[in-house]
């Protein structure tokens, strides 16, 4: 039911710009951090903007689950693609997508209980189930699992329930003792929901996810879609669109500089590559 309402979405996304099909139409795929409705929502008033703004016409893919949108721009299909920074690291060494902007604030994976709960402190997550939306969500799953085992020494048990949202009712239905997320996700949350939530454990900040974009689009398209969204900073209006899709205070990305460093963590012995059959 899912994928019916996914793919019916995405047809109607096209149908809202229908003069995205006169030219060259490029295709962009977005980490499923949220339903497809919600990614939809969220990115189809930047997409209107680009079009006119910059003359770039991009088609959303929409993936419900982060194991089909790995697999997806790991057989570089898509033109564009707004991943995490595990993700960027696997999609410059597959295919080389260039990162061309990040938001301007540090990622920091956060671990959540519930407020009333049990779970006061780390060793009381010792033996118990933690929830996580993949495998490969970066802060959220990857570094925080790599970190809760290897610095804190915690033995847990995991469970992927793939997507943040669900993580967080994961919790509060008390079906996990904690589960993986982002600040920029939790923030999203209604104010019920969060007043719930209590954040036990941080990790350290790294930079955000990036825009990026597959070699093959020309330099001239990636420059004029770049300097649009940076343009969109300049006024309140911009900004709101901005941080509905998790690029606040956008600025220019540099691989080397932003992503490189994360292959020194050796991060890919928690990474997974998971099958793309639903369960």
């Amino acid at each position: 039911m899912i994928r019916v309402f996914a793919h019916a979405f995405t047809l109607a996304l096209c149908f809202l710009l229908p003069s995205a099909w006169a030219g060259q139409v490029y295709t962009l795929s977005v980490v499923p951090q949220f339903t497809p409705v919600d990614i939809g929502l969220r990115w189809s008033p930047v997409l209107a903007y680009l079009e006119k703004e910059a003359g770039v016409s991009l088609q959303l893919r929409v993936q419900d689950r982060i194991p089909k949108f790995e697999a997806d721009f790991l057989a570089g299909l898509p033109d564009f693609v707004f991943l995490n920074p595990w993700h960027e690291v696997m999609a410059m060494k597959a295919h080389g997508y260039v990162p061309l902007l990040r938001g301007g604030d540090l990622l920091n994976g956060i671990l959540v209980v519930d407020r009333h709960g049990p779970i006061k402190n780390l060793n009381d997550l010792n033996d118990k189930t933690l929830a996580f939306p993949s495998p490969n969500a970066f802060g959220a799953s990857l570094y925080m699992r790599a970190l809760l085992t290897e610095k804190e020494k915690i033995a847990f048990r995991t469970t992927y329930v793939g997507t943040h949202q669900n993580v967080y009712r994961h919790v509060l239905l008390g079906e996990v003792a904690a589960g993986g997320g982002v600040g920029a996700t939790l923030d999203k949350e209604p104010a019920s929901m969060q007043s719930r939530l209590t954040v036990l454990y941080t990790t350290p900040g790294v930079p955000s996810h990036p825009l990026a974009a597959h070699p093959r689009v020309p330099a001239e398209v990636r420059e004029r879609l770049t300097a649009a969204l940076l343009k969109l900073d300049h006024d309140p209006a911009g900004r709101k669109l901005l941080a509905a899709v998790e690029l606040d205070r956008a600025q220019v990305a540099d691989y080397a500089r932003d992503y490189a460093p994360l292959e020194k963590l050796k991060l890919g012995q928690y990474a997974q590559v998971e099958k793309t059959g639903d369960k």
